[in-house]
């Protein structure tokens, strides 16, 4: 969950006037897609835990349909690959949210915004959750020159057989280095999804790169720091952006 978490919670735009927030980073900003404008990632992301790696590729798509409304879907293929066993791929959980801002930097001091997303349950028998599952998160987001700060979290409500409820939270700051370069870095947490499972705390290091007003890179990627054997040895995501 704490990858797809990643490649899917967030969204960042390059085209001028957009927050620089949002992915690659684990941590989502508070500004929503401009109205009327559309973000569209190609990303990939995953996560290596001791005889296991586990990821998704996919698309998700986010439109500004108002002033401080942003919609949302995903549609993720994951894959999984655990030591002595075939790679199984499929249809993940397909996700739908929507992020709203109520509070402005310009009047509060902080962008604050809600981004609750629904998790579907997947039709795959190999990937994926089986149940309905909601992510009920607030973010905030503080701009000043060349720096960007923004974080918070929420938690997950998924009280099945073998899974709990469980929250996530995460902070970063990041630097526009270059007028076409940004870099920054994030301190990550998540309690346990599992029953009888283990915290796990983590670090990253993001970079976003502008070939053009309408096309940009992303890439993240950073190693587990609590419990990082059964948890998370590392992590990455990468993906094309497209902003129109």
């Amino acid at each position: 969950m704490r990858r797809g978490f990643l490649a899917c919670v967030g969204f960042c735009a390059a085209l001028p006037g957009f927050a620089w927030a949002g992915p690659p980073y684990v941590s989502d900003d508070a500004e929503p897609t401009d109205d009327g404008h559309y973000e569209i990632y190609l990303f990939n992301s995953g996560t290596n835990v001791r005889g296991d790696t586990g990821g998704q590729s996919g698309i998700d798509f986010n439109y500004g349909a108002a002033q401080d409304l942003q919609l949302t879907a995903v549609v993720p293929l994951d894959f999984d690959s655990a030591a002595g066993h075939a790679t199984v791929a499929g249809l993940g959980n397909v996700e739908l949210a929507a992020k709203y801002r109520f509070l402005h930097q310009a009047d509060d001091g902080w962008d604050v915004a809600v981004f609750p997303r629904l998790f579907l349950p997947t039709m795959s028998s190999e990937v994926g959750d089986k149940r309905f599952s909601l992510l009920l998160p607030v973010w905030l987001e503080k701009d000043w020159d060349k720096w960007s700060t923004f974080g918070g979290g929420g938690c997950v409500l998924d009280n099945g057989r073998d899974t709990q409820n469980f929250c996530l939270m995460g902070w970063a700051l990041a630097r526009q280095v270059l007028p076409d370069l940004q870099i920054g870095a994030e301190l990550v947490h998540q309690t346990a999804e599992m029953r009888g499972g283990r915290d796990s705390t983590s670090i990253g290091g993001g970079v976003k790169y502008d070939i053009d007003d309408h096309y940009h890179l992303l890439a993240y990627a950073g190693p587990g720091l609590q419990n990082a054997a059964t948890t998370d040895r590392y992590s990455w995501y990468a993906s094309v952006l497209f902003t129109f």
